[in-house]
């Protein structure tokens, strides 16, 4: 069971780096954020001359993709991919819940935040990007601010500009891949051993119960309900000669539910 359940981070490991990789970080914006860090550095040292003419390149870098006919709102500079499993079951989470509760009723915040923050299992892929109707006006104020010999004021500007650069983050649930690979593997055994894909089944079960109490699903989503009654239906009806067409609208509703999360 452990060996599918591996399988099925690793997939989902692959398709993140996949995806992270994808990800076209636009050279104009990278160079000009590596301006702007520049002009910064220049101004501590009080040097405003090397100051503006980083800025006037760091501008020019974006002009590039303003003057494109599409202009997009956000131009991503970095991007990256972290994977975090949740090792333990449902009721484990339910246990952690209640303890957290208990200490938020009593105001102990920090223990609570301990109990609480092992409580995810996903992979984040997390794209920073510089938002373009803000980021070249802060740009324009702050050249016109060394010009008038306004440096601190200057460096106040550049400083807030960086602070509004945007994380975009895009989050895979991994309970929910891993009760996909379970499915699938407890398809590809039903015909010769139905009590393992019985097994399969409440183990898949049991994951979609994780994805809902760690709050990747909603308690009161009709979809996850009628999956989780269509697994139910499924074990009933294991050695029925629609199997393979139960089996089918399974993962075809699982897949439907999943492509909704991950979007």
């Amino acid at each position: 069971m452990e060996h599918i359940k591996a399988v099925a981070v690793n997939k989902a490991t692959s398709e993140a780096k996949k995806q992270n990789a994808d990800i076209k970080l636009v050279k104009e914006a990278v160079d000009s954020l590596k301006y702007v860090e520049d002009a910064l550095n220049e101004l501590d040292k009080n040097n405003k001359d090397k100051a503006s003419e980083y800025l006037a390149k760091a501008l020019g870098k974006l002009e590039v993709t303003l003057s494109s006919k599409k202009v997009p709102e956000l131009l991503p500079v970095d991007s990256m991919f972290v994977a975090n499993e949740f090792i333990g079951t449902s009721k484990t989470i339910k246990e952690a819940v209640k303890l957290a509760k208990e200490f938020l009723s009593d105001y102990r915040v920090q223990e609570a935040r301990k109990v609480l923050a092992p409580l995810k299992s996903e992979i984040t892929i997390s794209t920073i990007n510089i938002p373009l109707a803000t980021f070249p006006d802060a740009l324009k104020e702050a050249s016109k601010l060394i010009h008038d010999n306004k440096t601190e004021e200057a460096k106040v500007v550049l400083a807030a500009a960086l602070s509004t650069l945007v994380e975009v983050k895009k989050v895979i649930p991994v309970p929910l891949v891993e009760a996909m690979e379970l499915i699938v593997t407890a398809s590809n055994v039903a015909q010769k051993d139905t009590d393992e894909a019985k097994k399969l089944l409440n183990l898949a079960q049991e994951e979609l119960k994780i994805a809902k109490y760690l709050g990747y699903v909603s308690s009161s989503d009709v979809t996850y309900k009628t999956l989780d009654n269509a697994i139910d239906e499924l074990k009933s009806d294991i050695k029925s000669k629609e199997v393979k067409m139960l089996f089918k609208n399974l993962k075809d509703k699982l897949k439907d539910f999943t492509s909704k999360i991950f979007s």
